[in-house]
């Protein structure tokens, strides 16, 4: 996108052919009690130089990744970004989220879609996906309404063990579609089976069950989805963390009727929470009720494989009160990143870097929960790349002192529950080096 300068005569042009004399003009629908009349205190204009100084003087007053040692996750994850992706996501033609509708001038942008969608229908198990929506969150809302379109039933059900912001989320949905948005409690760090059964009924249409969970705890999806099927409700399940489905079996494998969640992981840097992007993928019989836009592979009239969106009615984006869903674009750019990363790494390598994942979180924990004082709260449950300890001084106050000697200790559960304002979750990604997480064991034990 080039910068086009206009000149005061462009401006008089401009105006005069839409009949006005001042751009002050365009502005006569807002009332005037509510417009600011003084001029805003943005001080006088700068030269190139000047500015670019003056902005690179504000963003050094961040820190970054490259400045601390971190070990936070709950939903946001730093793992290793393969430097190409970086590059190419500068070339232009792919400057843009909005999935086009004219095959015959976008094949490259829809073929990236296509290969992306490929992907997570291999990761997740399942059979069809779209082309990404907002993020995590937002994926599991709509995955939600899905399940509610699917069943005709009003009454949705999710574990606490899920995050409590996708909660957030899907609550702010069934508000607006008149949804009862009901909790089941978590027992020792997992969905309480007895809790699923008891208050899953055939007015349910759905369980959401994070996997692995908020805590990193790994549920047991066999035995919800068999409860979830028996009721004929479906089972949607979470996942923050595809990295960890590189040693774990697939939600497909295990049940799952809708998979949604944040791609975020792969090509996709933390960036201070976002922009990341969500993926929602489904068993076959689902792939009609996906929000968003889907890519299929075809053929033209000469025999040559081409790429399209298909399975969708024009309705579901250009008459939104009869659209199942109001998604309407998606982040092709975060998609192409996390499909450039994902190629990279290839099947061999992801499961080669879950693997490391797994070995360097379990020898934090074993690290940590040898310090006096710091206590494993789930020690009987499995966990991928976080787990959750217990320390005898506020979560706030440990991470308050660790983050003024440069180490991000992990999440203050607190924030989210006041009842475990003593928990913490620590995440443990490949990046982490043994000199890391042994000096993290020894500032926690100066703290504690």
């Amino acid at each position: 996108m080039r910068y086009s300068p206009n000149t005061s005569e462009d401006k008089k042009e401009m105006l005069a052919s839409i009949g006005y004399e001042k751009i002050e003009e365009l502005f006569q629908d807002i009332p005037e009690e509510i417009r600011k009349k003084a001029n805003l205190d943005v001080g006088n204009g700068m030269s190139e130089h000047e500015l670019k100084k003056h902005v690179g003087k504000i963003a050094a007053r961040n820190e970054t990744l490259d400045d601390l040692i971190s070990f936070l996750g709950a939903g946001t994850y730093e793992h290793y970004i393969p430097s190409f992706v970086d590059q190419l996501l500068l070339r232009s033609e792919f400057y843009t989220a909005y999935t086009p509708y004219q095959p015959e001038i976008s094949q490259g942008t829809l073929q990236a879609i296509f290969e992306y969608q490929s992907l997570i229908c291999e990761l997740t198990g399942m059979d069809g996906t779209n082309a990404s929506v907002y993020d995590g969150a937002n994926a599991t809302a709509e995955a939600a309404s899905m399940a509610v379109s699917a069943t005709r039933r009003t009454k949705v059900l999710y574990s606490k063990g899920l995050h409590p912001e996708y909660v957030q989320t899907i609550k702010t949905y069934g508000w607006v579609q008149d949804l009862e948005v009901l909790g089941v409690e978590v027992e020792n760090g997992t969905t309480s089976i007895e809790e699923v059964e008891k208050n899953l009924t055939k007015d349910v249409a759905c369980i959401i069950v994070q996997y692995p969970n908020i805590c990193g705890c790994v549920e047991d999806l066999q035995k919800i989805a068999k409860i979830a099927h028996a009721q004929k409700a479906l089972l949607v399940v979470v996942n923050t963390e595809p990295v960890a489905l590189g040693v774990l079996k697939t939600p497909g494998e295990l049940g799952a009727d809708i998979v949604a969640g944040e791609g975020q992981s792969f090509g996709n840097p933390v960036a201070f929470g976002g922009p990341h992007l969500g993926f929602i993928a489904t068993a076959g019989k689902l792939i009609r009720r996906l929000p968003g836009r889907i890519v299929g592979k075809t053929k033209d009239v000469d025999g040559k494989i081409g790429f399209v969106l298909t399975l969708q009615a024009r309705e579901q984006h250009i008459r939104r009160e009869k659209a199942s869903s109001n998604i309407c674009s998606n982040q092709a750019l975060c998609a192409l990143a996390a499909t450039m990363a994902m190629c990279a790494i290839g099947k061999e390598g992801l499961v080669e870097m879950a693997e490391t994942n797994l070995q360097k979180a379990h020898y934090a924990y074993k690290k940590l929960t040898a310090i006096k004082g710091v206590e494993a709260v789930y020690p009987e449950k499995p966990f991928f790349n976080e787990f959750v300890v217990k320390t005898p001084v506020p979560a706030a106050t440990v991470i308050a002192s660790l983050s003024k000697q440069g180490i991000l200790p992990g999440v203050d559960l607190g924030k989210f529950d006041a009842s475990m304002a003593n928990h913490l979750l620590v995440c443990v990604t490949e990046l982490k080096t043994k000199d890391e997480i042994d000096l993290l064991a020894e500032r926690l034990e100066g703290v504690v």
